[in-house]
C-alpha cells in the first residue's frame, strides 16, 4: 500500500473532521459534551450558540441571575495600614512603645525586615479616628471624604492572605496563585461573560502614572493560559492611550482595514488547517484594535464632562494620568458597559515614616474614590456596578525598625488586613469580620482571598468551581481548588 497516498485521505478525512464538522447526528452530540464535560453552560444550552455568543463569553450566560453587571477594582500597592485607616484599636494607643506579647505574636511568620528585631514595640496610630453614619463605622481622619459615604460601604476587616511580600501577594490576589502564570481576575471574567461593548475590551487597566514604589507588571492583567484576546488593556494618558493603535503615518483607515481583511481570510486558512484556537484569538485582536481606533479616544476625552463633575472627583482629575482622572475614566467605561476595570495606585508600602508619607497617599486617593461610588450611584450605575477598595496584605501593630514619639513604620502583615466594597450585590452601611483588640489576627469570620475570589464571582452570576480551563492536563480555576462564598456580606 501507498502509505502517503493513505495519509494524504487522512489528512482531508480525520476524526476531527467528522465529529466537528458534522453539523446533525454524532458531530453535534459530540460537539455537546466536549464544550460541555461539566454541565458549565446549564441544561438546554445549544453548543452552537456558545460558541456564536456574540459578547464572546464561554459561558453563553451566567450560571444565575447575578447582581452584578460589571467592577471596578480600586487596587492600592503596597499594602494600605488598616491600623491607621479603617480598624480603630484604642489599646495600641494605650500601650504605644511597649513590647508586643509574644502569646498575641504567636509563631507566625516574620519578613527578613523584621526577624531580627529583639523587640517588637506596639505602635499606636498617630491619627484621630470617629465614627461615622447611621452604620456608626470607625474612619480615620485621614479619609474625610470616605467617612462621608460609610452608609453606602461593605467593610472587610477579615480578609487574611497567605503571602507575605508584595509580588506574591499582588499576584496572589489578582491571579488566585502566588506563582506568575496564571490568568488574572478581569481574564477570567473575560473568557466567562465575554464583553459588553463590541467596540471596547472587556478588561481595561490604568495605572497611576509618576509613582514609586513596588513595581506594577504588566503580567497582572495577563490572560495566562487563556486565549490572548482575554487579557487586559491597559490605557495611558496622552496622544497615544493604548500602545500601536494608531495608524502609521500615511496609512489610512480605507487601507487599515483593506489589511485586516486580506490578513482575515489568510488567518481563517491557517486555522482550517491546523485548528489553532489561538489563531481566532488573534484575528478577534486584530479586529478589535480597529474598533477602538475610534470608542478609545471618544472615551479617553474628558473635556465635555461639565465642572461639578471635576469639583466632585476633585482638582487632580483635571490631570491625565493621576489617581482621581483615571476614577473619572472608571466611570465612563462602566457607562459604555466594560466589565472588568482595574486601577492601580501604588507607594503605599510604609515601613518607616508612616505619619508623613500616609497623608499623601490618602489625599491622592480618598476624594476621588467617595466621588466615584457617588457618581455611579447618580446615575443609577452603583446598583449593579460592584467597587472594590483595598491592597495585597495589612501591616503590622509594632513598629518596624525605632518607635519614637513622633515616627514610627509598619511591616507587611498577612494575617489580617481591611478592605471595602460598595454597589452591586453586597450589604450597605455594613461591618462583616473583626480582628482582636491588638488588631494583629482575625477574631471572627475570616475571610480568605480565596473567599474573597469566590464572592466577587458569585455577584457576577459565576459559580466558582465551574468556571474552569483545562490546561497541561489539569482543570484550574481562579480560586484553585479552595474558596467558598461570603454569604453574609451579600444583600
Amino acid at each position: 500500500m501507498d502509505h502517503s497516498s493513505c495519509n494524504h485521505y487522512n489528512t482531508k478525512y480525520t476524526r476531527r473532521d467528522f465529529l466537528t464538522k458534522t453539523s446533525l447526528g454524532l458531530g453535534a452530540a459530540s460537539i455537546a459534551s466536549l464544550l460541555n464535560p461539566l454541565g458549565l453552560f446549564g441544561q438546554g444550552a445549544n453548543p452552537k450558540q456558545i460558541i456564536e455568543n456574540s459578547n464572546g463569553g464561554v459561558l453563553g450566560q451566567p450560571h444565575f441571575v447575578p447582581k452584578a453587571k460589571r467592577v471596578i477594582y480600586l487596587f492600592q500597592s503596597g499594602a494600605p495600614s488598616h491600623l491607621d485607616l479603617f480598624d480603630y484599636k484604642p489599646l495600641l494607643n494605650k500601650m504605644n512603645g511597649n513590647d508586643m506579647p509574644p502569646s498575641v505574636r504567636g509563631e507566625g511568620r516574620l519578613t527578613g525586615m523584621s526577624s531580627g528585631q529583639t523587640i517588637f514595640p506596639l505602635a499606636g496610630s498617630s491619627f484621630n479616628f470617629k465614627q461615622y453614619g447611621k452604620s456608626g463605622a470607625w474612619m480615620s481622619e485621614l479619609m474625610p471624604y470616605t467617612s462621608k459615604i460609610v452608609d453606602e460601604l461593605c467593610f472587610v476587616k477579615s480578609m487574611h492572605t497567605d503571602a507575605i511580600n508584595h509580588d506574591p501577594a499582588i499576584t496572589f490576589i489578582q491571579s488566585g496563585s502566588q506563582f506568575p502564570g496564571r490568568p488574572s481576575i478581569g481574564s477570567w471574567l473575560s473568557y466567562g461573560l465575554g464583553s459588553d461593548n463590541e467596540n471596547l475590551p472587556a478588561f481595561v487597566v490604568l495605572v497611576t502614572q509618576g509613582q514609586t514604589g513596588q513595581p506594577i507588571y504588566a503580567r497582572l492583567w495577563g490572560n495566562g493560559f487563556l486565549p490572548s484576546e482575554h487579557q487586559g488593556v491597559q490605557f495611558r494618558a496622552g496622544k497615544n492611550p493604548v500602545l500601536y493603535l494608531s495608524n502609521p503615518p500615511g496609512v489610512a483607515s480605507e487601507s487599515r482595514r483593506e489589511q485586516l481583511d486580506y490578513l482575515n481570510k489568510l488567518q481563517e486558512m491557517q486555522y482550517d488547517e491546523f485548528e489553532d484556537p489561538e489563531i481566532q484569538a488573534r484575528i478577534s485582536q486584530y479586529e478589535m484594535a480597529y474598533r477602538m481606533q475610534t470608542s478609545v479616544p471618544e472615551i479617553m476625552d474628558t473635556s465635555k464632562e461639565p465642572d461639578y463633575i471635576y469639583d466632585m472627583y476633585g482638582p487632580d482629575s483635571r490631570k491625565p494620568g493621576t489617581f482621581a482622572a483615571n476614577c473619572l475614566l472608571a466611570r465612563r467605561l462602566a457607562e459604555k458597559g466594560v466589565k472588568f476595570i482595574q486601577l492601580y495606585h501604588r507607594d503605599w508600602d510604609h515601613h518607616g515614616n508612616l505619619p508623613n508619607a500616609l497623608p499623601v497617599k490618602c489625599k491622592e486617593t480618598d476624594q476621588s474614590s467617595a466621588a466615584l461610588i457617588m457618581d455611579l450611584k447618580q446615575r443609577g450605575l452603583l446598583e449593579d456596578t460592584l467597587v472594590i477598595w483595598g491592597g495585597e496584605f495589612g501591616r503590622t501593630s509594632y513598629s518596624q525598625g525605632k518607635l519614637t514619639a513622633d515616627n514610627y513604620g509598619r511591616d507587611h502583615h498577612p494575617k489580617c488586613f481591611t478592605l471595602f466594597m460598595a454597589g452591586a450585590g453586597v450589604k450597605k452601611g455594613f461591618t462583616y469580620g473583626a480582628t482582636d483588640e491588638f488588631g494583629y489576627n482575625v477574631l471572627q469570620d475570616p475571610v480568605h482571598v480565596h473567599d474573597f475570589q469566590a464572592t466577587l464571582l458569585h455577584l457576577l452570576g459565576i459559580d466558582h468551581e465551574k468556571l474552569v480551563y483545562k490546561f497541561q492536563g489539569r482543570r484550574y480555576r481562579l480560586t484553585d481548588v479552595h474558596g467558598k462564598v461570603v454569604r453574609e456580606i451579600i444583600a
